[in-house]
């Protein structure tokens, strides 16, 4: 794991390219406190700060072959580097290294831009191909690691996170008003699109390819799902889940591959749990395992993390977050995002994080995707009992089954049925409308837009960020099972969108701490995107298939456990930040621009009277705050990092 940057077509004299090198991988040096190279070569200028996990001693970076006319930059692992080197070699492949960045050269060599699908593997690198000047760069599948770039000044320039290019010189940082709408609807924009205007992402699967100064985009992998409303399985249920046992197994087992230790995060939940489990079938000298602990019950999970850690055997080592912590850390946290958030759960993810660098430790395995593939999140559950109320709208007994699905919200239980009729707009809307599935949560996340100031309002005019995204899905999305449809505006937009980055990569590569998960191993992906929806929701119980699988392997208090997303406390955990009516002083507010300054203030009063406990409220103050404290920093030196709130370095 590292972090990337460059640039290409540029004009400058060689010690002033040479200094714009420094200078981003300088401030990717958190990606990457090992070691930093540079390369000029011609008109590409190549910069990497490296995080020394597989290789260490001869995966220096940015890495040429033998003959100097490919070189690379590489951010990530490719897993099944060992199985490539064997075929490579045979084929009369030479090798100077271990690094499995040297099989990324000898596989483009041998295959051409093919090479990206035989990678199993997170990964975002540039190669620079002198044979025909032409700078590659890719993305790994489902976005795991990041990629940005912008033309700036007449040359282009890519780095792993957007700080390293609004650090360039005479580089201006402007929020996005359309990324911000889109934030403020789905938690995040929507790719090629940014935080930042003039800066964009590579999106996931997508490769660039720049050469005679022109760029395209092409995209090298899709999600799919089986046509029809109901996918027909290719085997007997009990030998899908031998499958997926063994698939699990073996993603696992290459995800081991490292010369340094590698941990697992233990959330208390199936999916870490089933992680640690089978981590812990192939550690030999005992794996080390971390949880996340909350002061508050509701969000708290640690009686499951202490049973499945006695389960395995393994002394689990706890970070605590304090609500205080919260507040107190949201600033540096914002550092590192640098995308407006909704929710703080990204915070004790960072603490978590920086606890396990802390511990002498550089690379954990985790658990994010598993909900993604396996239909494990309430809102699939809510899509199936929202098309069954449908049927019947006028029915006062079918919305109670609402107040099944979330038993962790209380406040449901008291709600009429009426009133929850309304809610979930069930019999409201066409069940073969494409985003269906969603549009409950995104009317409520869209209910924080009522903070918008007149300004952004009448920028924004008629724009509909839903409709955006229903244009972006592929053609044979209306083909697909409604169970599929909502799977991928998960696993396609939110994943990589938000849990990936701002509660991913972005807080854990802060600590130079490396993510490794095998549910996103792509043959895991594409096994479960094969299974029929029954295999997966099985009436409304989630993951069926997953806990078939995990039976031998995790405890029944674990399979059995109620489910328990992953939160923290949001606005209850500002009541006492000093910091407020800084950030969020009507002057600051009003030079921005983006929201009502009258109105903020009315949500910051009811903040501190802890009485902004509605989503509506929570989402809104935590967008807002987070936006501000993004605005503040990028606006007052981009280029130079400040001494800003708290003490925090933004």
């Amino acid at each position: 794991m590292c972090g990337i940057a460059g640039f290409y077509r540029h004009d400058m004299p060689a010690d002033r390219a040479n200094e714009r090198l420094a200078l981003m991988a300088s401030c990717l040096k958190h990606r990457g406190p090992d070691a930093h190279g540079s390369l000029l070569r011609g008109d590409v200028g190549l910069a990497h700060a490296r995080l020394a996990i597989v290789g260490i001693a001869d995966g220096a970076q940015p890495m040429c072959t033998v003959e100097d006319d490919l070189a690379v930059s590489f951010n990530g692992e490719i897993f099944n580097h060992v199985e490539l080197r064997e075929t490579l070699s045979a084929r009369g492949h030479k090798f100077r290294t271990h690094s499995d960045t040297e099989v990324i050269l000898h596989l483009y060599r041998d295959k051409g831009l093919d090479c990206l699908s035989e990678f199993n593997g997170d990964f975002a690198f540039a190669l620079h191909d002198a044979r025909n000047d032409t700078l590659l760069l890719a993305r790994d599948r489902m976005g795991v690691r990041p990629l940005y770039y912008t033309w700036h000044e007449g040359t282009f320039y890519f780095a792993s996170e957007m700080a390293a290019l609004l650090a360039l010189p005479g580089m201006t940082a402007e929020i996005d008003p359309v990324a911000l709408d889109q934030i403020f609807t789905f938690w995040f924009p929507l790719p090629p699109r940014t935080a930042f205007r003039g800066i964009h992402e590579l999106p996931p699967g997508h490769m660039m390819i720049l050469r005679d100064g022109a760029s395209t985009v092409r995209r090298w992998w899709q999600l799919s799902y089986p046509d029809g409303k109901d996918a027909a399985p290719s085997a007997g249920f009990d030998d899908q889940v031998e499958e997926l046992t063994a698939l699990l197994a073996d993603a696992t087992r290459i995800r081991l591959r490292a010369d340094v230790p590698v941990g697992s995060y233990l959330s208390g939940g199936l999916d870490s749990s089933l992680v640690s489990a089978l981590a812990a079938q192939n550690v030999r000298q005992g794996l080390r395992t971390f949880s996340l602990a909350f002061e508050s019950a509701e969000h708290d999970e640690r009686i499951w993390q202490k049973a499945m850690s006695e389960y395995l055997g393994v002394a689990s080592e706890t970070t605590e977050c304090s609500t205080e912590d919260i507040a107190q850390y949201l600033p540096q946290v914002m550092e590192h995002v640098q995308t407006p958030i909704l929710r703080t759960a990204p915070v004790p993810l960072y603490l978590l994080s920086r606890h396990v660098r802390d511990r002498g430790m550089k690379v954990v395995l985790t658990g994010e995707g598993a909900d993604e593939l396996f239909a494990g999140y309430d809102i699939f559950r809510e899509a199936r009992v929202r098309r069954f109320c449908s049927r019947q709208p006028q029915s006062s007994r079918r919305p109670k089954l609402f107040q099944r699905l979330y038993p962790y919200l209380p406040g449901l239980k008291q709600q009429t049925p009426d009133y929850l009729a309304r809610f979930f707009s069930f019999g409201a809307e066409a069940t073969d409308e494409p985003l269906f599935s969603h549009r409950p949560r995104l009317r409520s996340t869209a209910a924080a837009k009522i903070f918008f100031s007149a300004g952004l309002r009448d920028e924004l005019g008629d724009y509909d960020a839903a409709a955006d995204l229903a244009a972006q899905l592929p053609e044979d999305f209306r083909r697909w099972h409604p169970l599929h449809q909502a799977q991928y505006l998960e696993t396609a937009f939110l994943l990589p969108g938000y849990i990936l980055s701002s509660q991913g990569d972005r807080v854990m590569m802060a600590n130079g701490v490396e993510g490794r998960f095998p549910f996103l191993d792509p043959r895991v992906v594409d096994f479960a995107a094969a299974l029929p929806p029954e295999a997966k929701l099985r009436g409304l119980k989630e993951k069926y298939i997953l806990k078939q699988a995990a039976t031998e392997l995790v405890p029944d208090v674990i399979l059995s456990r109620p489910k328990q997303p992953y939160r923290a406390p949001d606005a209850e955990a500002f009541a006492d930040a000093g910091y407020l009516d800084t950030v969020l002083s009507a002057d600051k507010l009003k030079t921005a621009g983006l929201f009502n300054a009258q109105a903020v203030e009315k949500l910051k009063t009811k903040v501190r009277q802890k009485q902004a406990t509605g989503f509506r409220d929570n989402a809104a103050f935590v967008g807002i705050l987070s936006t501000q404290l993004i605005h503040a920093a990028t606006t007052s030196n981009a280029s130079t990092p400040s001494q800003n709130i708290e003490g925090s370095s933004i």
